[in-house]
């Protein structure tokens, strides 16, 4: 089963896959033998592709200490270097295919 190789339930699987169905990048068969079925290559998604995808657009111009923009003339104390960080994690997660995070298949 899908939710216990991946360490969730399956209910939370459910929620995180609609939005993968909605893009079309899976397809979801329902019923007692269904499941779910890759339509793209995982090496043409990104790890934050689908991140987005789940979790909706990465705003990075918000500010970790308050709740509002921040950048411009007033920036908060930790603006660079979180922006900095923030840069960073988001090229890497960019740069990493789905499918460099699934297990080998042995033949």
């Amino acid at each position: 089963m899908l939710a216990e190789s991946v360490g969730t339930t399956p209910g939370f699987l459910s929620q995180a896959m609609t939005p993968l169905v909605a893009k079309g990048w899976v397809r979801s068969e329902p019923g007692p033998s269904g499941g779910y079925t890759a339509l793209v290559d995982p090496a043409r998604l990104s790890v934050l592709e689908i991140i987005e995808a789940v979790e909706g657009p990465t705003d990075t111009g918000r500010c970790v200490l308050e709740d509002r923009a921040c950048a411009g003339a007033e920036p908060c104390a930790l603006h660079r270097p979180w922006s900095s960080a923030r840069s960073q994690l988001l090229g890497e997660l960019a740069g990493t295919p789905l499918s460099s995070l699934m297990p080998r298949r042995s033949a």
